[in-house]
């Protein structure tokens, strides 16, 4: 009886081990599933992360991007602005030497009607005279290129007018607005040059102030510091009652 016993109990044992064999197998293999799961999930973390990266920087860009172009939109719409006053400003200050010219031109004495180059050849003989124009229109050519724009035409006409008329009552005139055309065309040291001529030819001018004035500022845009410094003095000391005088004598107190 009691090897019966004892077998019986071995036979149970044995059949209870067997029977536990697959229950642990089962448990081994979803360990492994569940740490190949949580692979799995921390890659895909890690992948939506990078996502999440890659899509914030190209929002940031975009957002980045925006800002570029409203900047852009911005300041060519502020340059479009300061082209049209610039231009505006240019105009009224052309019309206004015009203007002024015209009012002073009232005081001057009048040019002679029959007055003639005074460099002009002596016809050969047997040829008709040289047509010519009186001193008169031959500024008037200078002063409607001048008045239309035409900075380079206007230089022109008044330097052949000074060569060609150096006896004219019109010589002033020729001279200041030639001085005006060329500052326009930013030859600045031409245009000092003749504003300088200008105001030491006729100092009693009401433009002389004025030609002074002109004259310090293209020689500052000449980048001539120190020679418009001296006009400036110049214009303070010898025309201080004047407009310009008077703009002079306050840049001079602030040096």
């Amino acid at each position: 009886m009691r090897g019966r016993r004892g077998l019986a109990a071995a036979i149970c044992l044995g059949l209870g081990l067997w029977a536990s064999l697959p229950a642990q197998a089962g448990l081994f293999d979803d360990s492994e599933a569940r740490e190949d799961i949580e692979q799995l999930r921390t890659q895909l973390n890690e992948a939506q992360g990078k996502l999440d990266g890659v899509a914030r920087n190209q929002l940031d860009f975009a957002n980045q991007f925006e800002a570029l172009r409203a900047d852009i939109a911005r300041i060519n719409g502020q340059l479009e602005v300061l082209k049209y006053e610039l231009e505006n400003a240019q105009k009224r200050q052309q019309d206004f030497y015009v203007d002024l010219d015209s009012r002073l031109r009232k005081l001057e004495p009048a040019p002679d009607a029959g007055a003639t180059p005074s460099s002009a050849p002596a016809p050969a003989a047997g040829e008709p005279p040289a047509t010519t124009i009186s001193d008169a229109e031959a500024y008037e050519k200078g002063v409607t290129a001048l008045k239309a724009g035409r900075s380079k035409e206007a230089m022109t006409a008044f330097d052949s007018f000074i060569a060609t008329y150096p006896q004219s009552k019109l010589l002033s005139s020729a001279h200041y607005w030639n001085g005006y055309a060329r500052s326009q065309l930013k030859d600045y040291r031409g245009a000092a040059a003749m504003f300088g001529k200008f105001a030491e030819t006729w100092p009693e001018d009401p433009r002389a102030p004025d030609a002074l004035e002109s004259q310090a500022d293209n020689l500052t845009a000449a980048k001539e510091l120190k020679s418009a410094q001296l006009v400036l003095q110049r214009l303070a000391s010898q025309y201080p009652a004047s407009e310009a005088g008077k703009r002079a004598v306050q840049l001079q107190k602030k040096k």
